[in-house]
């Protein structure tokens, strides 16, 4: 179904801007008390990049908005690495408001599929719209953001910040990405700076070099203050 048709058929049940809206609220009151890295403000920030990013692609904006507020409705390691309950908890939200079958389908595959997951998950789901809420989320893992969220994470599961003796692991599978306890600083080398080379849009690309660079300066600065040398 293209973008036109999808628009027509949603303005049937009700507005975009009312879906928008109900889903705005549905994701405050579902992630009230979440972590403070994967809270309603994530998904806020989220959100900005997707319509940011979307300004320069053909894509679908409800499917960009929709997915993009609700890509992290259940994070799967906050419910014992069970990767079915955010599609499933997106897919009962949406279906609440009678929203079409395949534009269902199309935010569930963007929830599935979105997640980095060590960088060995096989994408057997494409789409622009994927694309642009991937790179959203991206963002908003690295820079000045992504550093507070990584070390918030870090906290809230009591890691170290770092250990000279424990050296990041870049050949992890999925499952052991997932349950590493490593120290916060690995996850730098583990996740944070691969995404530059990660990012399916031009608009992402682009944002995510500048941000990249702010991350490598920090390294640089938490290094000599380590050190003793600054």
């Amino acid at each position: 179904m293209n973008v036109i048709v999808i628009e027509d058929v949603l303005l049937k049940i009700m507005t975009q801007q009312q879906i928008i809206d109900k889903t705005v609220e549905f994701v405050k009151n579902t992630l009230k008390n979440a972590e403070g890295g994967h809270d309603w403000f994530h998904i806020e920030r989220v959100w900005k990049n997707a319509k940011l990013i979307a300004q320069n692609e053909k894509c679908d904006r409800v499917i960009v908005e929709l997915g993009a507020l609700l890509h992290d409705i259940a994070d799967s390691k906050f419910h014992d690495g069970d990767e079915t309950v955010g599609p499933k908890v997106a897919r009962e939200f949406l279906e609440s408001l009678e929203v079409p079958e395949d534009v269902i389908l199309h935010i569930e595959n963007i929830i599935k599929y979105i997640s980095y997951k060590g960088g060995h998950q096989s994408k057997n789901f494409t789409s622009i719209e994927l694309d642009v809420v991937q790179d959203a989320d991206r963002l908003d893992a690295i820079g000045a953001i992504g550093i507070a969220r990584t070390f918030n994470y870090g906290g809230f599961k009591n890691r170290a910040i770092y250990n000279p003796e424990i050296a990041p692991d870049l050949n992890m599978t999925k499952e052991q990405y997932k349950k590493s306890t490593a120290p916060t600083i690995n996850h730098f080398y583990e996740k944070l700076l691969l995404l530059k080379d990660l990012m399916n849009t031009e608009t992402g690309k682009k944002i995510a070099q500048q941000r990249h660079y702010f991350m490598q300066d920090f390294l640089d600065q938490f290094y000599a203050e380590w050190n003793g040398e600054k």
